[in-house]
């Protein structure tokens, strides 16, 4: 009887979601001054999302105080006959602060836009190089569920990015800052208990890291073609409990377009006097932090190039990544590095974790 208690309970909990419908109206910020003759209206659409509630069935649940796992769906009109309109798609998590009524959303995916750059056509939009672009946004609501028949209600606001990290130029990318406000239907209509552990206290030895990681780019300079690069990479870990690790590492890097761009300076502006046999490989130190959640992280990193024989926006480096663990050692990890706001790659890598 209690076996079957249990397990019907877990069932119920597994399949407990809310789907959720929101409008927006906001505005293009202006990052860079190169987009500025593309903000002429306020870009305006809807978001449509389902969740999937947890309940503290795995431990980590607990720890980020029992967090929504979902999918989400965007549409943008950028009311911009040059940027053209936007269809994204996302996974996404929710994490809830202040009694469960404030809901802070991270999320992650690919989109669609109707009218990039195209030399003949549209030669305006600096902005999107590609048809396919990399997207995230984030999410702050008030969020009240369940307020008369599982029907609900959420307003804040949010910030979208849709970007190609410079997969191929031009690449400015856009930023919308925008107010929201919808609806939620809790699919059960009622509550559910939450599952409640002891918490652990999670200490491990220092662990040593060794990633490859890979990809294509370009410099800025539209028509340079695009480029593979390859980066190795070295670093250790200490772990500060259950959520967290701090790192120290290095970078090795080999961006093949930066030797098109070296050859190109030298040729185009003489008068800065680089010499074509300028090395275009560069080795970075890197200082970092990794937060856990179950068997995916997020990391960021804050490097400085001590190996720097061509000047390529700044001898500072940040990187931001999600990772995936496969089993105790082995992960896929993707990563977008850049310079401040300025984005050089998209890297792809595998790793190992000793």
């Amino acid at each position: 009887m209690c076996v079957g208690y249990c397990f019907s309970q877990e069932t119920d909990r597994l399949n407990s979601y809310t789907f959720e419908a929101d409008q927006f109206y906001g505005s293009v910020i202006l990052h860079n001054p190169d987009i500025s003759h593309l903000i002429k209206g306020h870009p305006a659409g809807v978001i449509l999302a389902y969740n999937r509630k947890t309940y503290g069935l795995e431990e980590w649940q607990q720890l980020y105080n029992y967090p929504d796992l979902g999918g989400s769906f965007i549409y943008q009109n950028t009311n911009s006959s040059v940027l053209g309109e936007a269809y994204a798609v996302y996974a996404h998590f929710n994490f809830y602060f202040l009694k469960r009524n404030l809901q802070f959303r991270v999320a992650q995916g690919l989109a669609y836009m109707t009218n990039p750059y195209d030399r003949e056509t549209n030669f305006r939009n600096n902005a999107y190089g590609t048809r396919i672009l990399s997207s995230n946004y984030v999410m702050l609501n008030y969020h009240k569920e369940n307020v008369y028949k599982g029907l609900g209600f959420k307003a804040g606001i949010s910030i979208m990015h849709f970007s190609n990290a410079n997969v191929k130029a031009p690449n400015t990318s856009t930023n919308t800052f925008a107010f929201t406000a919808g609806l939620t239907y809790t699919l059960e209509g009622k509550d559910t208990e939450y599952i409640r552990r002891e918490k652990v206290r999670v200490t491990e030895p220092i662990k040593y890291n060794l990633i490859f990681r890979a990809g294509i780019n370009q410099s800025d300079n539209i028509g340079h073609g695009q480029y593979p690069f390859y980066i190795f990479s070295g670093y250790a870990d200490k772990r500060l409990g259950r959520r967290s690790a701090i790192q120290l590492g290095a970078d090795v890097f080999f961006s093949n377009f930066l030797k098109e761009l070296i050859e190109y300076q030298t040729i185009a502006f003489p008068e800065n006097n680089i010499d074509p046999d300028t090395d275009f490989k560069r080795v970075g130190v890197f200082v970092g932090h990794e937060l856990f959640i179950n068997k995916l992280s997020i990391g960021t990193q804050l490097g400085y190039y001590v190996y720097y024989p061509f000047d390529f926006e700044g001898k500072v480096y940040n990187r931001v990544s999600l990772k995936r663990y496969f089993g105790e050692k082995v992960f896929g990890v993707v990563s977008l590095k850049s310079h401040g706001a300025a984005a050089e790659a998209v890297e792809f890598g595998i790793g190992v974790r000793l």
